[in-house]
């Protein structure tokens, strides 16, 4: 939980994140939303706009996506 701490502390702060994390915006039913590995298999979606951070979803990548 340390790790998912750190991320949402640097989103609310709007600090860059680290490029290991992957960050990217998603495709499809998902857009605008954004993804990053919090772990290989631990996986935050979330929006991110001028004013707030939304943070929707944190399951792993096969739960999320079904592969």
């Amino acid at each position: 939980m340390n790790k998912l701490r750190t991320v949402i502390i640097l989103l609310l702060k709007g600090n860059p994140l680290p490029r290991e994390l992957g960050d990217h915006p998603l495709k499809g039913e998902w857009k605008p939303s954004r993804d990053l590995h919090i772990e290989s298999d631990w996986v935050l979606i979330y929006t991110l706009d001028s004013h707030s951070v939304r943070f929707e979803r944190t399951e792993t990548h096969a739960d999320l996506f079904g592969n």
